[in-house]
């Protein structure tokens, strides 16, 4: 995994449509009509985004007959999620490190106050 696919694919989820639209072909293909309906934009305007999903690697677009329905393409999140990875182990031992420090000022309130 490269860092450009990284950052194609973090800079096409930044934008919220583009992820409504993601979470919406997570339920399976849909066509851009279908794709526009819940927004207050036009189709052309969410071609754009399609656009910028597509070169993300995060959708598809296939053809059955005159249509030509959207897919989700779950690669390039499972990429994003595996570099997420390293930082989420770092943050829960950091949690568990802090959860031990509570849990003995709990048990020894009287020390906080030497502290103080």
């Amino acid at each position: 995994m490269t860092q450009d696919l990284l950052d194609v694919t973090f800079a096409a989820l930044a934008d919220p449509t583009r992820r409504a639209i993601l979470a919406r072909l997570a339920r399976g293909e849909a066509t851009v009509t279908e794709l526009a309906e819940p927004f207050a934009m036009s189709q052309p305007a969410i071609s754009k985004h399609l656009k910028v999903l597509e070169r993300a690697g995060l959708v598809a677009r296939g053809r059955d007959a005159q249509r030509r329905p959207c897919r989700l393409v779950a690669d390039p999140l499972k990429n994003a999620n595996e570099w997420l990875g390293g930082y989420r182990r770092h943050w829960d031992e950091t949690f568990s490190q802090l959860d031990l420090v509570l849990d003995e000022e709990m048990k020894h309130p009287e020390r906080r106050d030497e502290t103080d």
